[in-house]
């Protein structure tokens, strides 16, 4: 007789790897099979703290800036994209160096030059101290791009000609956050250039909206994925404001409070975008081991986008 509470989980889909994510992890490991071990890598490829270990245990070795690389082995960049200074100076010692940067990013990047090109002030919604937040603000001489944090900020913002602002955005924020920001950018100055389409990911808009889906009605939503990962934190906070009655980020089924779990018939289950579906499915093998579960998908949509890697992996060594 089986006399386990019952537990309904929720399982989020979309979730875990993107794209972007998933290019950045095979940049490294193709660079180790072409390149051998010690293949250097400049900041965490992806904000993981599983993936960063399976990847040192291949021969990655993990540094957080340029000069702890020695010239005689390739670095990779990480897959949040790097101030332009970065690449001058691995160039300059003539290095072989490997850009991991995710796509989407570059296009902030790119959309972003072409605002300073065309003489205008640039305004970078995003959160202090993230490396795509100091890698998009690289790009360009300092006093031509301000970040822009909270609505609050957006008053205290003065542009040399209110007439002639651009502003682009981090990729893995909450839209709902960057809306509001967007709006009172938009309120005062009218003319404010915005991107062509959101800066916003796919994926992390894919995920906010799974979340969005699930979270009504669950009794606690758990997240995984890591404290640095900025997609990851976001959508502890949809799952809150979507209506879940709790929601905690957890790195894995070890950091669980089992304590949590107390009076919970319906669980919601996601992954941030540098989360590996094995930590998924050993969440769900975790719970089995306690209640007894039963797994209902929510599906919101379905990605098949893919990126390709960078030329410099398929030329001869």
């Amino acid at each position: 007789m089986n006399d386990r509470q019952p537990l309904t989980i929720r399982l989020a889909a979309p979730r875990g790897f993107c794209a972007g994510v998933d290019r950045a992890i095979q940049i490294v490991e193709e660079a180790l099979g072409k390149w051998g071990a010690p293949v250097y890598v400049r900041h965490e490829i992806v904000h993981n703290a599983h993936v960063v270990s399976r990847l040192e245990q291949m021969g990655a070795v993990f540094v957080e800036e340029l000069n702890e690389c020695p010239d005689d082995r390739p670095v990779i960049f990480s897959a949040h994209g790097v101030p332009k200074s970065v690449p001058a100076e691995a160039q300059r010692r003539n290095m072989i160096f490997v850009d991991a940067t995710c796509p989407l990013v570059s296009k902030v990047h790119v959309e972003a030059e072409r605002h300073h090109r065309d003489g205008r002030e640039i305004v970078l919604i995003g959160h202090a101290g993230h490396p795509e937040v100091i890698g998009t603000m690289g790009q360009l001489p300092g006093d031509t791009i301000t970040l822009i944090e909270t609505v609050e900020d957006v008053a205290g913002f003065e542009p040399k000609d209110p007439d002639n602002v651009a502003f682009v955005t981090q990729t893995t924020l909450s839209v709902d956050d960057t809306a509001d920001i967007v709006t009172a950018l938009q309120a005062r100055f009218p003319g404010i250039s915005s991107p062509h389409k959101e800066d916003i990911c796919y994926a992390t808009t894919n995920r906010q909206e799974a979340v969005k889906t699930l979270a009504p009605g669950t009794d606690l939503v758990l997240v995984i994925g890591a404290t640095t990962s900025s997609n990851s934190v976001r959508l502890v906070e949809v799952a809150k404001r979507a209506g879940a009655a709790r929601a905690e980020l957890v790195a894995s089924a070890d950091h669980i409070d089992w304590a949590w779990f107390d009076k919970v018939k319906t669980l919601g289950l996601t992954a941030g975008a540098s989360a590996p579906e094995d930590l998924v499915q050993g969440v769900i093998a975790a719970c089995g081991e306690r209640f007894d579960v039963s797994v209902e998908r929510i599906e919101t949509a379905r990605e098949t986008v893919t990126f390709k890697l960078p030329r410099i992996l398929s030329e001869p060594a």
